[in-house]
């Protein structure tokens, strides 16, 4: 979750689905929640992942129609940028 989903509602969403969210909470809230430092800053990297598969222009457009080979082709990209 992201800093613009702090709210009270989609907090209690995540948790009702099975969610940990790790959001931190605006300076600006009277009751403060815990949430853990360390597992919000590497939302980062996964969110630098979504970018680079992105570029792969199958992913993005979705030309397969087979699930099976849209997964396919995500692996073979998760395995070209772990190559890297």
């Amino acid at each position: 979750m992201d800093r613009a989903y702090e709210g009270n509602e989609t907090r209690q969403l995540a948790l009702a689905l099975g969610f940990t969210p790790v959001v931190p909470p605006l300076s600006t809230r009277l009751d403060p929640w815990v949430y853990d430092r360390h597992m919000y800053k590497r939302r980062n990297e996964i969110e630098r992942l979504f970018r680079r598969l992105k570029g792969f222009r199958r992913i993005f457009s979705r030309f397969e129609k087979l699930d099976v080979i849209f997964l396919g082709f995500i692996h073979f990209s998760l395995i070209i940028e772990a190559l890297r």
